[in-house]
């Protein structure tokens, strides 16, 4: 079955977000300051976003953050 993921960029406030339902959410916290997950009301991640996506983009290293179920 495939499923439908939504991507967005916005070029001025250098932010991503990806949504992987569209069912409500809110933002929380994860281990990387720049990166923060959409969990629904059970906790079940459906998203994720990141802040200052340029920064990353010449880095060596990959943007690593744990996206987790509560």
């Amino acid at each position: 079955m495939a499923q439908t993921v939504k991507v967005w960029f916005d070029p001025e406030a250098d932010f991503l977000e990806v949504q992987f339902s569209d069912a409500p959410g809110y933002m929380r916290e994860t281990n990387h300051d720049a990166v923060m997950e959409r969990v629904d009301e059970n906790g079940n991640v459906i998203g994720f976003s990141i802040l200052g996506v340029r920064r990353h983009a010449n880095t060596e290293r990959p943007l690593e953050a744990e996206l987790t179920a509560h």
